[in-house]
């Protein structure tokens, strides 16, 4: 994991990078006006209904709805355990009713968040869950004998939790208890292995004060009010790690420092060795050359060091990697020199998934291969690099077309989606119309306004280039055109005019 974390902090933003041997592997941004929402917990006012969605739209106090879908309410998942039959949205949510939900998804372009009633709250080693009495241990802890002293240390606080057979991935609930079984289910965290039973009590004990503080606040607030909001981003960082994933954490800034070590010195005394306050002049994330990674991290092409390159395009519906062989030779024959590349490339595809947050569905377009030991490897590479990640992926096996489907976790924007915003001129297409197509659209408009309007003289308002090739190469398609409507028609350039804009006036 990190060895080392860069924590860039400004009354902005704060920024924290992950570095493994010099090299950047992953970023998070938490702007100060657009604090991420994931983790919160709102009392929510149903907005609408809809039966064929199966899902509700909540008021929760942001720019947009949310969606709750039947699949994340509690009450349909008990009904359904109780008669055995799904339970239709409407019989689950009505309009107006007030709802304790959870932001499981920030919102992500033009969708509202992603809500669920399962609400579960993190503190160092547990996840606490009020409507389960299940207790699960993270599936990342692998040694049997720990999982069984982890599991008999909170059965000893906990006799009533009822242990699940199979292991847990942490932030996936167990099935929910009746109201009148529920007392409190929990999720061992992955931090916990190692930890003392005093460590695992102190945290079980918070987490009940917690739940007891936020059920006041529900009873005594409002609709559409948040009643618990997670921790910020330093704080969750250093919640979330252990000693034995990281080297060393510095922070630029002596106040975020100071916080930090006081956090840490209550909730994980095993990382205050690794806070340093960074005084340096030059900019914490030029350390390692970060500040350039970041930037190259916004673009569509990846060069790797043999020589290939990766192109990555982001759209609604998914990412595309394709794995060039570009300027690579190799050395030997055409198949080793193609194998060589795709296996670069599996290694720079999984630290590319981290840095750049890119989640959903993902189609790697490897270079054909033709020996299937050779497909097997790469396969094989891409699932090895891609186990260092935290968050859930699955990996497809090679389809008949050669391509490799991976789905990633999606819970926060992209850092694309975070730094960058559509382009104004091509709308986020990517490409604009050339002036020759902006040009014949000029004409066909021309012949549409003069067929429904009287007028004595056309002036086109258009962008330079455009302009230019109007007066120039096209100058006899103009001529042809003024002799065809009688009128004459005059040229003006708008400098503020992007290349696809115009304006035919009437004059």
């Amino acid at each position: 994991m990190a060895e080392e974390i860069l924590v860039n902090v400004t009354p902005q933003e704060t920024r924290v990078a992950f570095v493994e041997n010099g090299v950047l592997q992953e970023l998070l941004i938490e702007r100060t006006r657009r604090r991420g929402f994931v983790g919160n917990l709102y009392l929510g006012r149903v907005n609408r209904v809809l039966p064929g969605m199966g899902a509700a739209f909540v008021d929760i106090g942001l720019p947009r709805a949310a969606f709750l879908h039947v699949s994340d309410i509690v009450a349909a998942a008990e009904r359904k355990q109780t008669t055995g039959q799904e339970v239709p949205i409407e019989q689950a949510v009505h309009e107006g009713q007030l709802l304790l939900v959870q932001v499981a998804k920030e919102p992500l372009g033009s969708k509202g968040a992603r809500l669920t009633t399962y609400v579960s709250i993190p503190s160092r080693y547990l996840v606490f869950m009020p409507d389960t009495n299940s207790l699960g241990i993270s599936q990342r802890i692998e040694n049997e004998d720990e999982r069984k002293r982890l599991r008999d240390i909170m059965l000893g606080l906990e006799p009533g939790l009822k242990p699940l057979s199979a292991p847990l991935e942490e932030g996936l609930p167990p099935a929910p208890a009746t109201r009148q079984e529920a007392s409190g289910g929990f999720i061992v965290r992955t931090a916990a292995e190692g930890a003392a039973a005093d460590d695992l009590k102190a945290d079980n004990l918070f987490l009940r004060r917690l739940w007891g503080s936020i059920q006041e606040r529900v009873r005594a607030g409002k609709a559409t009010q948040v009643v618990y909001e997670d921790l910020p981003l330093v704080l969750r960082m250093i919640r979330d790690l252990s000693a034995s994933q990281v080297e060393k954490i510095r922070i630029d800034s002596r106040e975020t420092y100071v916080r930090a070590r006081t956090f840490a010195e209550e909730f994980t005394p095993e990382l205050v060795a690794t806070l340093e306050h960074y005084p340096g002049e030059r900019p914490i994330l030029d350390l390692h050359s970060t500040e350039d990674e970041i930037q190259r991290a916004l673009q569509r092409k990846v060069d790797l060091k043999s020589g290939g390159h990766l192109v990555i395009d982001q759209t609604e519906a998914m990412t595309t990697i394709d794995v060039n062989t570009g300027g690579f030779v190799g050395h030997r024959n055409l198949e080793e020199t193609i194998f060589k590349t795709n296996l670069e490339a599996a290694q720079a595809i999984a630290r590319q998934l981290r840095l750049r947050n890119l989640g959903g569905i993902i189609i790697v377009d490897f270079i054909d291969m033709l020996e299937e030991e050779h497909r097997r490897q790469v396969l094989r590479a891409l699932e090895k690099s891609l186990e260092r990640d935290h968050s859930k992926i699955t990996v497809s096996e090679v389809t008949s077309l050669g391509l490799v489907q991976i789905t990633r976790k999606r819970t926060r924007e992209s850092l694309e989606h975070v730094l960058c915003e559509p382009c104004p001129t091509c709308s986020g297409r990517g490409s604009i119309k050339t002036a020759e197509t902006v040009c014949y659209e000029i004409f066909r408009e021309i012949l549409r306004e003069q067929r429904q309007y009287d007028a004595r003289r056309l002036l086109v308002v258009a962008a330079q280039n455009v302009v230019d090739l109007l007066l120039d190469e096209e100058s006899t398609s103009v001529a042809e055109l003024e002799e065809f409507i009688g009128i004459p028609i005059r040229f003006q350039v708008e400098t503020a005019y992007t290349q696809e804009q115009y304006d035919v006036v009437l004059l």
